[in-house]
């Protein structure tokens, strides 16, 4: 199956009208503790994408006796809060306008095993959508952490010996397109007898109504920066996609940078068996480099292990928050893995898309 065609852009921003106008709470207000400094064109990563501030507000914090971070990903709930999945099997609700933790549910898989939880949506009926690169899965659950479905997954996705996939490089991005229709979740690293750097996004269509269920649909495949993986994509409001490339070197620190991608005119790959990236009539998703983010300005900040710029971290979760003139508010978050030398923190970016 294919991408649905794009529509007007026009119809594609009715559609997301409501979830980005809750949004915009996130934006109208700062997180305590959080760096502000007045937007000028000092904060600029890129001609295309700035940062307005981050925030360290929730580094190394507790709720309810739960640890506050390892964060994988950020979802706009359907009140404009924010959802924050930790990979350690909870699921945290941030309020939107200062980021503190507001309620917090367990997740497991069926046998009440944790989970290695790593993408989130927000379905249009307040469900939650979750990837975990274990097995890999999608399972999708009540506000309450009760399952109430698994998708489907290829064969060859599966972690071997079941199929070709290598444990904890499977399913690390989920996003929902445009519409409602249509799910994609991005492998972190390629699979066995793939390239490496080729890695595999696999979609789902919805059936029937608005809140029907996914069945599997076509599969795309994406080119990495050399020694980068896919830790998180995004939806943007015209069918495209924003996605992180990550990458850490022991003694260095880490690289991340954002790309726009756009799988509209990409082959599907669910037939072929192997990518070898050569002139094999296989289009791959083409992608356009927005920012570097380690040429974003520190505006202050500080690191615990070396950095190549004291901004950066773990980065693994992004979220498209809202509108700005000319472009959008995207907020993204590093995974501090429990770590003493890593931090929790947030960076709010602008984005232009154009």
């Amino acid at each position: 199956m294919r991408l649905r065609p794009q529509r007007s852009l026009r119809t594609v921003l009715t559609t997301l009208t409501a979830g980005l106008a809750a949004a915009t709470c996130l934006t109208a207000a700062g997180p305590a503790h959080a760096n502000s400094p007045t937007s000028n064109a000092s904060n600029a990563c890129s001609p295309t994408v700035s940062i307005d501030r981050f925030s360290d507000a929730l580094d190394k914090t507790t709720y309810d006796g739960t640890f506050v971070g390892n964060f994988s990903a950020l979802a706009v709930d359907r009140n404009g809060d924010l959802a924050a999945l930790s990979d350690r099997s909870s699921l945290f609700t941030l309020d939107r306008r200062t980021l503190s933790p507001t309620s917090v549910v367990p997740l497991a898989d069926e046998t009440g095993a944790a989970l290695d939880s790593e993408g989130l949506v927000v379905d249009r009926d307040g469900t939650r959508l979750v990837s975990s690169e274990t097995e890999p899965s999608v399972r999708r659950y009540s506000r309450d952490g009760r399952i109430l479905d698994r998708l489907p997954v290829p064969a060859a996705l599966q972690v071997a010996p079941a199929g070709r996939a290598t444990t904890n490089q499977t399913f690390e991005g989920l996003t929902l397109l445009p519409g409602g229709r249509t799910l994609l979740a991005s492998m972190e690293y390629a699979i066995s007898g793939d390239s490496t750097g080729i890695v595999r996004w696999q979609t789902w269509e919805r059936k029937g109504g608005p809140f029907g269920p996914f069945v599997l649909g076509a599969q795309y495949a994406y080119r990495t920066d050399t020694n980068l993986g896919v830790p998180e994509v995004a939806a943007t409001p015209d069918g495209r996609l924003l996605v992180l490339e990550r990458g850490f070197t022991a003694g260095v620190g880490n690289t991340v940078r954002l790309y726009l991608a756009d799988p509209r005119r990409a082959t599907d790959t669910s037939g072929v068996e192997n990518l070898t990236g050569q002139d094999d009539g296989v289009r791959l998703v083409r992608k356009t480099l927005l920012a570097d983010i380690v040429d974003c300005p520190s505006l202050g900040a500080t690191a615990k292990q070396p950095q190549p710029n004291p901004l950066l971290d773990n980065i693994e979760g992004m979220v498209i928050t809202g509108r700005t003139h000319g472009g959008l508010r995207v907020l993204l978050v590093s995974d501090d893995n429990q770590n003493a030398v890593q931090t929790t923190r947030f960076y709010f970016l602008r984005v232009r898309t154009a």
